[in-house]
């Protein structure tokens, strides 16, 4: 597996990460949203992936994304799971990144009926890992104040 040494924090410390979905979420609870960009084509990748879709390329570097977009597409979750039956309604949406990557995911601190496509939501980081599934850091969407 190819691996890619990149600075990151503090920029004194370099650390080896490799392209897996795992690196993803290490970014995570370090609340940062990171994606892979091919250095062949350009093309970025979220979540990172081993291979280039568009040129076949394995040569990748890691990239920090800005976390701010616009929503797409959202459904309003009424009835679900056990585990995930206390937090109903809730929202999932799909927002359009600045960088012009899709990224699925839920909206919090929203009002169901005050949802629009076309709201320009932001990435926040939840960084807890709960006790059970999923037992990893997560990333959401809420309003972003500062363009809405």
């Amino acid at each position: 597996m190819r691996r890619y040494t990149f600075l990151r924090g503090d920029n004194n410390m370099l650390e080896d990460s490799p392209f897996t979905i795992e690196s993803f979420y290490k970014f995570l609870g370090e609340r940062k949203l990171m994606a892979t960009k091919c250095c062949k084509c350009e093309t970025l990748f979220l979540p990172p992936r081993p291979m280039c879709t568009k040129c076949l390329s394995t040569n990748f570097n890691w990239v920090k994304l800005e976390g701010k977009g616009e929503l797409i597409s959202y459904t309003v979750i009424h009835f679900s799971t056990e585990q995930f039956q206390s937090k109903t309604p809730y929202i999932i949406g799909i927002v359009k990144l600045n960088a012009g990557l899709n990224l699925p995911g839920i909206i919090r601190d929203m009002n169901p009926k005050q949802i629009r496509v076309g709201m320009n939501l932001l990435v926040d980081f939840d960084t807890s890992i709960p006790l059970q599934w999923p037992q990893w850091p997560r990333y959401f969407f809420k309003l972003d104040t500062l363009s809405s």
